[in-house]
């Protein structure tokens, strides 16, 4: 059963501008797999951006926003071997969610050269 659906749109400027301005703003908002897939990629803030649109999109689709005991980083987006995008809950934020019951998350992301976007499904 959908018990929630969330979506997100962000301007790949805005990111960029932030990693570029905020000491540990990256390592704060993403995993280090998602940082070392990013990193290899030509446009790599528009995968940020998309990213970050979708741990954005998670928090709305589990209807609080962000809450207390979860982390943006604990919140991984990960391409599967054809690269579909899946969400990974991980440490703390595992945890606390665990009792929303939830069986799957889908997500898609889009971006192009200015915005990012992602919508999140979740399932119980």
């Amino acid at each position: 059963m959908i018990a929630g659906i969330g979506t997100d749109m962000i301007e790949v400027e805005r990111v960029a501008e932030k990693m570029a301005r905020a000491e540990g703003f990256r390592e704060l908002v993403f995993s280090q797999a998602e940082i070392d897939y990013c990193e290899t990629k030509k446009n790599k803030f528009e995968h940020y951006a998309a990213r970050f649109a979708a741990k954005e999109s998670f928090y709305k689709a589990i209807g609080s926003g962000w809450m207390n005991g979860t982390s943006f980083n604990e919140i991984e987006i990960v391409n599967d071997e054809k690269g579909k995008p899946h969400i990974i809950l991980s440490g703390e934020t595992k945890k606390t969610l665990e009792p929303m019951g939830i069986k799957n998350i889908q997500v898609s992301l889009s971006h192009i050269k200015t915005t990012a976007s992602a919508v999140v499904i979740i399932e119980i």
